[in-house]
């Protein structure tokens, strides 16, 4: 039992509770809360205790809808209602990302202390991307739910939650990995449009997900030294076994370097 208070507020079953929260602007404050929670010291943390979930989790809104990925519609980024589609998918992402942050927390006993400090540092900067999106898409006429979105990303995570080297391996090394390829020519498309607020902001989330995705490796390579597993080719296995999707080049090589990837991991990625 690693504790700094005595207080009975556990960060793990908060962690729960407010991944519980369907209201996406609450839940974004509860998470920044409860990290400023943890580094005031008001919370104990128990790594051993085996939680229980709860129905409703995630606790998401009614909107948006839920579709299949290839039915969400993609509009030209040149009208104001296209960049805001754009706008609300990548707020739908980091809304997710809220989730499987504080999901990594109270699911996966028995990791050390730091694991899920890292986790709860990750759930706190995704809610403040998700703040920024939101705000801004309020700024031009809209409001997140407003268009149809897809849960692949939750799906995975959830195919991944009975083991936590599988949620490590495949979400952020995967999923959250592939927006470091993707963001730069993003970044650059939205900026062509003039909205430089938005080309802002994705300079913050890009600076902010080299860090999770660092994180990700960093407990990937911990566990895979635990059981000793080789790293490259358990994460073919498992992303084979899983259906990840595939990675597609150009890749973000610098940002994957400073994520935490090795160079034999990158040659690895470019040959297939």
């Amino acid at each position: 039992m690693e504790s700094s208070t005595s207080n009975g507020k556990e960060l793990r079953q908060q962690a729960l509770q407010v991944l519980a929260e369907p209201n996406p602007q609450r839940k974004a404050i509860a998470a920044t809360a409860l990290r400023e929670a943890w580094q005031a010291g008001r919370l104990e943390l128990n790594c051993e205790a085996e939680l229980q979930g709860m129905a409703g989790i995630p606790g998401r809104p009614e909107r948006p809808e839920l579709v299949p990925p290839l039915a969400v519609k993609r509009r030209a980024m040149n009208t104001p209602e296209g960049r805001a589609t754009l706008i609300h998918a990548l707020a739908h992402i980091e809304f997710n990302a809220i989730n499987l942050a504080l999901d990594a927390i109270w699911r996966f006993a028995n990791m050390p202390a730091q694991y899920y400090e890292d986790w709860l540092q990750v759930a706190q900067e995704e809610a403040y991307h998700f703040s920024l999106l939101d705000a801004h898409l309020q700024a031009m006429g809209y409001h997140y739910g407003d268009f149809p979105a897809h849960n692949s990303l939750w799906e995975l995570a959830e195919n991944t939650g009975p083991d936590v080297l599988w949620r490590m391996a495949l979400v952020p090394r995967t999923m959250e990995a592939r927006g470091l390829d993707a963001t730069p020519a993003l970044r650059a498309k939205i900026a062509q449009t003039g909205d430089h607020a938005a080309a802002e902001i994705l300079d913050i989330i890009l600076r902010d997900e080299i860090g999770h995705v660092a994180i990700g490796n960093r407990w990937y390579a911990y566990l895979c030294q635990q059981r000793n597993l080789n790293p490259i080719t358990t994460f073919k296995e498992l992303a084979r076994r899983f259906r990840a999707p595939q990675l597609r080049a150009p890749f973000n090589l610098e940002a994957r370097l400073a994520a935490g990837f090795t160079e034999t991991e990158l040659e690895a990625m470019q040959a297939n």
